[in-house]
């Protein structure tokens, strides 16, 4: 019989045994006997200088491996930072498995140094929470929270570890080490799959609205294959972009509240809608009873929570999307050559002249820098299987909008809790995944300076990450809605008393500089993207460009905002001039 040892070298032989590679952390006393054990177990840690960062890195990690993303904290404040990302990974289903301290056994509910009711914070922001009693049950609760975090729907999963527990011996009782296998139960019946392909049969203006449980499944090529057979568009939400590549004939980009017109429209004027993998956001939808009034609605969806939540639908397909669209498939191509006839080819030419009509468009005569401009040549640059990482506000937006997407799991995005502060560190794990390719954090000056201090990590472990900051001087996306919404009274969105960002990443030891004039773009682009280095560089954009179309609150689709209803007044420029004047 073998020695007993530490729960804490039981943890981490058992995180091994799940295949994980690298753990994304901060210690602190509760975890100490374990970063003890980590100094020689062979798994690569990652020091982040805030929890926060530790959960949004493994997060990036996951959402551009496909695998689970882990990260560690101590007790109490440790645990507690981690709850924003938990949630963010919660609400766009990615697997992570956040392992948090806690203090000794005997002091549990006794207010002990740094004790928070780590489980009952943690419940909403995931999918099981688990408090382990023994060091012999370690192996048990490790596989158990693998295993929930990637089946059926994806999401985080918290382990809390005591530290009796991690410095208690015990005998363990390995299971048998293999990488995590997702188990997605189907509901579907066969008659329920020829009901679908009957009413793609019959449609004339269908159109596919794919989300992030596409990518999820890995159903990426299945989504390509049925667009092709049966020719009908593809419109992504923003957790979908890269399921089907941007340049693709049939692809219609993003849809919802910055949608383009040729989108928006084709939502509203088609007849089938069939939702892969999306759960009918309210960002996607505008006013329920206002979206594809006209369809019939066919729902993929791996979460049977989802079916009829916010929107009715005709055929519910509750499944794998992978396994489900391949069954779909099979039934459309026995019924031949009816599946794609002469309609379509109409439908298709409606939505050309729409976009037509209200492209996706800028002033690209305009000196200034505009952000979009920088997004272009960012896309033009950047390999094929580039990562791109984002906060949330115009700049996504704009990436969204502008950027070219090739591959699946290149884009990295807080979609559902539009977490500020997530693009850095999540581009921290994507590269920590993936050393050989190009990672790029767009970001805006707002997002960045919420975890800006992980710049000590970068230049610490020099990991090659480029960070693209769209800097207009403000809260941007909030300053748009005071704009349009609420009679231009700008109330705490000046942020021009942030850092000179290249002179701060330059204090760390890389590569910064500031770029102003419109001229300078395309160099700067080329001489981030030339090296595996870290660098940043600042872009000042325009200050008061804005994020069109816009479906204002309350509205749907139809009643978009295609572009600004004027131009501005000369002295409401020189407001704007002075009030975001250096």
């Amino acid at each position: 019989m073998d020695n007993p040892v530490t729960g804490s070298e039981i943890l981490l032989e058992s995180l091994k045994r799940e295949k994980v590679e690298v753990v994304f952390g901060l210690p602190g006393g509760a975890v100490l006997p374990l970063y003890d054990a980590l100094y020689s177990a062979g798994i690569h840690h990652l020091l982040v200088r805030h929890e926060q960062a530790a959960a949004f890195a493994a997060d990036g990690y996951a959402r551009a491996t496909g695998r689970i993303g882990v990260c560690l904290t101590t007790s109490g404040p440790g645990a507690t930072n981690l709850m924003t990302g938990l949630m963010s990974a919660m609400m766009d289903s990615i697997p992570v498995v956040a392992l948090t301290g806690q203090v000794p056994e005997a002091l549990i509910g006794k207010d002990g140094f740094q004790e928070a009711d780590t489980i009952g914070i943690s419940l909403p922001a995931t999918k099981q929470s688990f408090q382990v009693r023994k060091a012999a049950e370690i192996p048990a609760v490790i596989r158990r929270a693998f295993q929930t975090a990637i089946s059926g729907r994806p999401g985080p999963v918290l382990v809390d570890l005591p530290k009796s527990v991690l410095m208690e011996y015990a005998q363990p009782e390995y299971l048998e080490a293999r990488a995590p296998v997702a188990v997605r139960a189907r509901e579907w019946r066969d008659e329920d799959i020829e009901r679908a392909a009957d009413l793609i049969a019959e449609s004339r203006q269908a159109l596919f609205y794919v989300g992030g449980g596409a990518i999820h499944a890995g159903a990426w090529r299945e989504i390509s294959e049925i667009a092709e057979l049966v020719h009908i568009p593809v419109t992504t939400t923003l957790m979908g972009l890269g399921a089907f590549p941007s340049r693709h004939p049939l692809s219609l980009g993003m849809l919802g509240m910055h949608g383009s017109y040729a989108t928006n429209m084709a939502v509203c004027e088609s007849d089938l809608l069939i939702a892969v993998g999306a759960r009918f956001d309210d960002r996607v939808t505008g006013r329920v009873n206002g979206f594809a009034t006209q369809a019939k609605k066919i729902h993929l969806d791996v979460d049977p929570s989802e079916i009829n939540k916010n929107v009715t639908v005709d055929v519910a397909l509750v499944g794998d999307a992978r396994e489900t669209l391949r069954a779909l498939i099979a039934a459309l191509k026995r019924r031949g050559a009816s599946v794609a006839g002469p309609s379509r080819r109409r439908w298709l030419a409606q939505i050309e002249e729409w976009r037509g009509q209200h492209p996706l468009s800028y002033d690209k005569s305009a000196p200034n820098v505009k952000p979009e401009y920088v997004i272009e040549t960012l896309s033009r640059h950047t390999n094929e299987d580039a990562i791109v990482s984002v906060d949330v506000g115009q700049h996504q937006m704009w990436a969204a909008q502008f950027y070219d997407f090739y591959q699946p799991r290149t884009w990295l995005s807080s979609s559902g809790l539009g977490a500020m502060g997530y693009g850095f560190p999540a581009a921290l794990g994507a590269q920590l995944a993936f050393p050989d390719r190009q990672v790029v954090a767009i970001v805006g000056d707002g997002g960045f300076q919420m975890t800006l201090n992980d710049l000590a990590t970068v230049a610490q472990y020099r990991v090659p990450v480029k960070i693209a900051i769209l800097n207009n001087r403000s809260l941007g996306m909030v300053r748009q809605w005071q704009e349009i919404f609420f009679e231009k009274r700008y109330c705490d969105i000046d942020l021009n008393f942030a850092p000179d960002f290249a002179r701060l990443a330059e204090s760390y030891g890389i590569r910064g500089w500031r770029v102003e004039h419109r001229h300078e773009v395309f160099d700067a682009v080329r001489e981030m993207l030339s090296d595996r280095e870290p660098c940043l560089i600042d872009f000042w954009v325009d200050p008061a460009e804005n994020v069109y179309p816009i479906v204002p609150p309350g509205a749907s689709l139809a009643e978009m905002v295609v572009e600004p209803p004027r131009v501005m007044l000369e002295e409401e420029v020189e407001v704007l001039d002075d009030l975001w004047a250096v």
